[in-house]
């Protein structure tokens, strides 16, 4: 084969090779918003707040949508003490930012007790849990990334999709959304623990 046809040929192949490629950035970028926006004080981004556990109240701040599913960060308003049980997520990373309150945190081994301008991490794969222990309410930025499903699992919890499933079949949709409990909420008492 001539050098030039050879070049011709690699060059051609090359080519074919990126379309894939180029499609999918195509693709990612129309799934994603291309504008900046933004999300009044106590104001959810679609005005369709979530509501779950009598009284704990979720506000969108950048949807699952917004991002194709790279992030999701939602405020949290809770009147009651307490908080979700002890649990991993297989692919996101979770962090949260304290605005009012008190909580107490529970990330792998460590225990952490956080109040306004503290945040807290809590990696993929490492269980975690977290409680509102102060007597006002709490509030507290939540982040996941990537956002997997939790923002649906989420909606479909404050819809009372699964308010007549057996344990066994709501453990099959969280595995399904992305994470495991393996444990119960977090339990303060005066000692601090």
């Amino acid at each position: 084969m001539k050098r030039n046809s050879f070049l011709k040929l690699f060059l051609a192949a090359g080519s074919f090779v990126t379309i894939p490629f180029t499609a999918l950035a195509k693709y990612r970028k129309e799934k994603r918003v291309d504008k900046g926006f933004k999300v009044d004080a106590g104001k959810d981004r679609f005005n369709e707040s979530i509501t779950l556990f009598e009284g704990d109240t979720f506000y969108g701040k950048v949807s699952t949508k917004d991002t194709d599913g790279d992030m999701y960060i939602f405020e949290s308003t809770r009147d009651k003490k307490g908080g979700p049980p002890l649990h991993y997520h297989y692919e996101q990373d979770e962090w949260w930012y304290i605005l009012e309150g008190e909580f107490l945190f529970k990330v792998g081994d460590q225990t952490f007790t956080a109040k306004a301008g503290d945040s807290v991490f809590g990696p993929r794969m490492i269980p975690h849990a977290f409680s509102k222990i102060s007597e006002d309410i709490g509030k507290m930025v939540m982040t996941f990334q990537p956002a997997g499903k939790m923002e649906q699992h989420f909606k479909e919890r404050s819809e009372g999709k699964y308010k007549n499933m057996s344990a066994e079949e709501v453990n099959v949709i969280q595995k399904e959304h992305g994470f495991v409990v393996i444990g119960p909420a977090l339990v303060y008492d005066k000692t601090g623990h």
